[in-house]
């Protein structure tokens, strides 16, 4: 799935992103974390991983693994 930063909290290292079908998803720091990542602009386009219940289990840039 892909969809776009709405939200990112730098200090709780979570936040929100829109998905391509307009809605709305959030993510904990434990999916930030695995991500590799160190930081997320507003706007930034991303994949996730999802687990089988729609919990967001990882945070990705498309084109970076």
């Amino acid at each position: 799935m892909q969809g776009t930063i709405a939200t990112f909290d730098a200090g709780t290292r979570s936040g929100t992103l829109l998905l391509d079908d307009g809605s709305e998803l959030a993510f904990g720091a434990e999916a930030f974390a695995r991500s590799g990542l160190r930081l997320l602009r507003l706007g930034q386009r991303v994949s996730i991983e999802a687990e089988p219940d729609g919990r967001v289990c990882r945070v990705l840039i498309p084109g970076i693994v």
